[in-house]
């Protein structure tokens, strides 16, 4: 049985017996038809992967694997806020007319800067002290930047990774300021990890763990029926993550470089609203 499953199960079992309704706040999201669209919330979930025991991705319905990469790969490798170098289509309601999201994620990711050591972005300083000086407690990307705030499209949702490298071990703390359960919890979990995994391959370390802090865990009120009927399945086991082990560059990863073995799951929910 999968465990992050597992994790996902006690999540939502959580925030629908102790949650917090927003019923009678004025909340900012709708549905397509002008209703509000309420959730049910828990304040500061902290849930735990250990990438070395298993690759945590959910079984109990697809997540789309591919798809979650290629967007990981979107901004953290192509550093882009543009539509057009995404294969999917899951940020096209929020770009403009040149495909644009704004000054978020990926064009946060690659912005340089000066250090003492020379100019880097984010993600390039990342490797850097991974590769020379892997022991720092300084290693942090952050896309929350408040002067550019208004000119993003969305706010970041996944805004921040602390990694810290503990004897050969790489972890990384994910922060989320906000998160829809059902449509994205696995979806960030999945690229998330995919990422460490990237980081650790290209560094020679070994996998850790994933800590993931949600300030905001909400369910929305038409989603809980569908989240009801999910935690009542049955996990399979993990699947195993197969990584080519020739890339030693983070750059030189591409799609066909991930592929998963034996990804057994549950049917998909289909036609899950979602909130705008």
């Amino acid at each position: 049985m999968s465990k992050a499953d597992n994790i996902f199960i006690a999540m939502c079992k959580d925030i629908l017996k102790k949650g917090i309704s927003s019923e009678g706040q004025i909340v900012r999201a709708k549905w397509e038809d002008g209703t509000p669209a309420h959730t049910i919330k828990k304040f500061a979930i902290i849930n735990r992967y250990n990438l070395s025991e298993e690759f945590p991705i959910l079984t109990l319905r697809p997540t789309n694997f591919k798809a979650a990469i290629d967007e990981i790969l979107w901004i953290w490798q192509k550093k882009s806020s543009n539509i057009k170098d995404l294969n999917s289509r899951i940020w096209d309601s929020w770009a403009n007319e040149d495909g644009s999201i704004g000054k978020a994620y990926g064009y946060q990711l690659g912005i340089r800067h000066e250090y003492p050591e020379g100019e880097f972005d984010q993600v390039d300083r990342v490797l850097y002290d991974l590769k020379h000086n892997p022991y720092s407690r300084r290693i942090i990307v952050n896309m929350y930047n408040h002067n550019d705030l208004h000119e993003m499209n969305l706010y970041p949702c996944a805004y921040s990774m602390t990694f810290n490298v503990t004897g050969k071990k790489l972890n990384a703390i994910l922060n989320q300021r906000s998160q829809d359960v059902l449509v994205a919890n696995n979806w960030n979990v999945t690229q998330y990890a995919i990422l460490v995994h990237m980081f650790a391959q290209v560094n020679n370390l070994e996998l850790g763990e994933l800590v993931h802090v949600i300030a905001d865990a909400h369910i929305y009120d038409r989603h809980i029926p569908l989240i009801s009927e999910l935690i009542k399945r049955t996990p399979f086991p993990a699947p195993k993550l197969l990584i080519n082990q020739e890339k030693k560059d983070f750059y030189d990863f591409k799609l066909e470089d991930f592929v998963l073995e034996n990804y057994r799951c549950g049917v998909q929910i289909n036609n899950i609203p979602v909130a705008l």
